[in-house]
């Protein structure tokens, strides 16, 4: 798993790839947001469209980050979700939890227009 990290407007955007499985990439997905959320980015968007695979494990880490984020008082949104990963999502009833958007313009438009520069 590999996650890089760019600024859009005022978000900040998780761009992961590779499989989000637990363990050592759900680890380094925990640790990225919480450095995140510590400068006080609390607006995120977790890309997901070079993710081929998720594992309970790492579904469980999406759900820690979401989790993080909502605590102190942030968004996080995911984008590109894979057919399969859209199925997981839905099955364990998580598509209830996130905010799910099929591009990044869409999820970005969802953020308050306070929040984009």
């Amino acid at each position: 798993m590999v996650i890089s990290e760019r600024i859009v407007g005022g978000l900040t955007v998780l761009d992961l790839t590779g499989k989000l499985l637990g363990g050592e990439g759900a680890q380094l997905l925990k640790d990225k947001t919480e450095s995140v959320v510590f400068q006080s980015r609390k607006e995120i968007i977790v890309n997901l469209a070079a993710v081929p695979y998720i594992d309970s494990g790492g579904l469980g880490q999406l759900v820690a980050c979401y989790t993080s984020v909502a605590r102190s008082g942030g968004k996080l949104t995911l984008i590109n979700i894979n057919t399969k990963n859209h199925d997981l999502l839905s099955i364990t009833k998580l598509l209830s939890v996130f905010e799910t958007f099929d591009s990044e313009t869409e999820a970005i438009a969802s953020y308050a227009p306070e929040v984009r520069v």
